[in-house]
């Protein structure tokens, strides 16, 4: 079928191209998105530049055209043949040489020994190291001989060893030429061609020389077979014979392949370089390594046979780049993912079983399904655009366990116990894309306090809203924000530690300066930065986002996670708050602690109205700010709400504390905080 009948077809709304035969014809730019090429003909088919999105090629056979192919055969045999003619050009110029200078038989007898040694030498190193380390060897010999023939008193020395020069160096081109002409038709019509290719190198001998044609035409088959294996000793090899071998094969040159599946497609001698392979299938395709792959995932040989297999068990894939990877149903079972790049893959019924997931990229990854069951999970990122629907997951565990601490932190605590259906989701899905700003020495909580209050002014767009706070380790520290959508992330960062490290600079006289051009404000954020650096295991008022939905029961966590009313949504009603009622569950508590919670209540309410009063056009953070900073100062100077809160505290717990500060934003720890430093 030609291109034009095809184009007219789709423009008409045809998506069905099964079994056609397109060779040799030409898509350059077309849109065929959602096409379906299922075992179509498409050797030699131009696809460059194609938009092929969502396109089906399920068996389709890629490639050469046969007389392409035979054609670039019949010139790797050509080629072949050149290693022939240089063993008789080098046997040519010795005899030359020799004859001119008539040496005594004593170095005739010498130079042919000397010369198969170095030779010998030469392809042994090449074979077991690499060309370069080869040519080492070269290099020095021919320093040796040079050397010798400087300080010899026989005639014509210098001469000889020139002679040994040439033929060491018709030897070397020899071998280069045999390993590139056997690799170049291995990759064009396979092991037959390739045998060719060595006929050919030795046919071209003379006969006196055939013996080292043979040593040769060996030597340079296998290089040009280990370089087509992957080797990456002769990785030079498969560089070269596969960039001609794919020469007027099919070409998806900087084509559109996302979502695209070549399932069971025969892929020998197609030109992928700078194709969009995001989520392109390539489960059981044939031939793939020999395929141009340019800079895509592809290039690596490992993934390679991952992507074809799909079978990564106990694969150590750590630190790779892999967006847009499709693994769907692969088995991944204890393979290691550790600061892999796999934002936009699709891992959907994937088996994650006990795999290292520790700073895995999983931004927009699709895990519909997959199996999570034992995974570690430390400093994963996820997003609200992971889609982590049907996750299969009984428990997670939140540290990879080290020399210094061996608590894997498992999730649910209870060993016990098992995330039932859908609650891992829940679990740990997060509240939406975050700004982190990470504090990794020298944690100056008045500084954060400054820079996060003047970033959130200069970027009103940005909707900075603080969801939590994190201390690591002895002197590290996280704050994390919610963004508007189109925020941008590297931008804020950068200029929040811009303003940061001037402010940590700055003397103290210049410090207190910069505060009162500020408001008194912001001691609420540094009270909160150095309350959650004393205090790093804080209650998680949000459980389905970071801490535990096994049960309503508080569980510790290792985050102070203040989303739900904390810096934004204003202030919330406290009518609403009523001493039976925690968190839409109720409670019975004694009629003493009911009062004590009712007073506690009223005498919040009042505050929550003055500071209504004095700050009606305030933002939400101003609000919480001055929130928190009047209920420390209360509970410092108010002797009688402060009973109030003791005893609530005393009798009911953390629970009764949740009663008045849950509704409100307030991290109870952060309070519990307050009245203790007051007893």
């Amino acid at each position: 079928m030609k291109a034009s009948e095809v184009i007219r077809r789709y423009k008409d709304g045809e998506r069905d191209f099964r079994r056609v035969s397109l060779r040799g014809e030409s898509f350059k730019r077309q849109n065929l998105a959602g096409a379906d090429f299922s075992e179509a003909d498409i050797r030699g088919t131009n696809f460059t530049h194609a938009y092929l999105i969502g396109a089906k090629l399920v068996g389709a056979k890629a490639g050469l055209q046969r007389r392409w192919a035979t054609f670039l055969v019949i010139i790797s045999w050509l080629l072949s043949a050149w290693s022939g003619i240089f063993s008789i050009w080098t046997s040519l110029i010795v005899g030359i040489i020799f004859e001119q200078i008539k040496p005594p038989n004593i170095i005739k007898v010498i130079f042919v020994p000397v010369f198969l040694i170095v030779l010998a030498v030469f392809l042994i190193v090449t074979i077991r190291k690499n060309l370069a380390a080869g040519f080492g060897v070269v290099a020095i010999a021919g320093a040796g001989a040079v050397a010798i023939a400087g300080a010899s008193a026989i005639a014509g020395a210098a001469a000889i060893a020139g002679a040994g020069a040439a033929a060491i160096a018709g030897a070397v081109a020899g071998t280069l030429d045999v390993a590139v002409a056997f690799a170049f038709a291995v990759a064009i019509a396979g092991a037959g061609a390739g045998a060719g290719a060595i006929v050919f190198a030795i046919a071209g001998a003379g006969a006196l020389d055939v013996a080292i044609a043979i040593a040769i035409a060996i030597a340079g088959a296998y290089i040009g077979w280990r370089g087509l294996a992957g080797d990456e000793k002769h990785a030079w090899v498969r560089t070269f014979a596969l960039e001609f071998a794919a020469t007027k094969g099919t070409s998806f040159y900087n084509a559109n392949l996302t979502d695209a599946d070549f399932t069971g497609a025969t892929l020998k001698n197609t030109d992928l370089r700078k194709a969009n392979l995001t989520r392109t299938r390539w489960h059981q395709a044939k031939k793939l390594d020999r395929t141009r792959p340019g800079k895509t995932y592809l290039k690596d040989a490992k993934i390679q046979q991952l992507l074809i297999t799909l079978q990564g068990q106990n694969q150590n894939l750590d630190y790779q780049s892999l967006p847009g990877v499709n693994l769907q149903g692969a088995n991944l079972a204890d393979a290691s993912f550790i600061g892999t790049d796999l934002n936009e893959a699709n891992l959907q019924d994937a088996d994650l079983s006990r795999a290292k997931l520790v700073q895995t990229q999983l931004d927009e990854a699709d895990l519909t399904g997959a199996t999570l069951t034992g995974a570690t999970i430390e400093d994963w990122n996820i997003t609200s655009h992971t889609q982590l629907q049907g996750v299969r997951c009984k428990y997670v565990f939140m540290r990879l366990p080290t020399e210094a601490d061996q608590n894997p932190r498992r999730k649910p605590d209870n060993w016990e116990e098992a995330f039932e259906d859908g609650d891992f989701a829940d679990f740990i899905k997060p509240i939406v894309d975050t700004l982190d700003l990470y504090h990794n020495q020298g944690v100056d909580p008045r500084a954060i306090a400054i820079s996060f209050k003047q970033l959130a002014e200069n970027n009103p767009d940005a909707q900075l809203e603080i969801v939590a706070m994190e201390k690591r380790g002895e002197d590290k520290f996280l704050l994390r924000a919610a963004t508007a959508p189109e925020a941008n992330h590297s931008q804020l960062n950068a200029e929040y530690f811009t303003t940061y490290n001037e402010i940590k600079a700055l003397a103290e006289a210049e410090v207190q300066k910069l505060i009162a051009e500020k408001d008194s404000r912001i001691a609420s954020l540094e009270n909160m930065v150095e309350t959650a650096l004393r205090r790093p295991s804080f209650y998680a008022q949000t459980y389905q986002n970071q801490g535990d939905t096994m049960s309503n029961a508080p569980k510790r966590i290792n985050k102070n996670e203040i989303r739900g009313g904390t810096f934004g949504g204003g202030f919330i009603n406290a009518d609403t708050v009523s001493a039976d009622h925690i968190g839409g569950d109720t409670y019975n508590y004694a009629p003493e602690q009911q009062q004590n919670l009712a007073d506690a209540a009223a005498e919040i309410q009042q505050l929550l109205q003055q500071l209504e009063q004095t700050y009606p056009d305030a933002t939400a953070i101003e609000k919480q700010s001055a929130l928190a900073v009047t209920l420390q100062q209360e509970i410092k100077q108010n002797p009688t709400l402060r009973a109030r809160l003791k005893n609530a505290l005393k009798e009911g717990g953390i629970e009764a504390l949740k009663v008045l500060f849950a509704p409100i934003g307030i991290p109870i720890e952060m309070v519990r905080g307050w009245i203790e430093a007051e007893a």
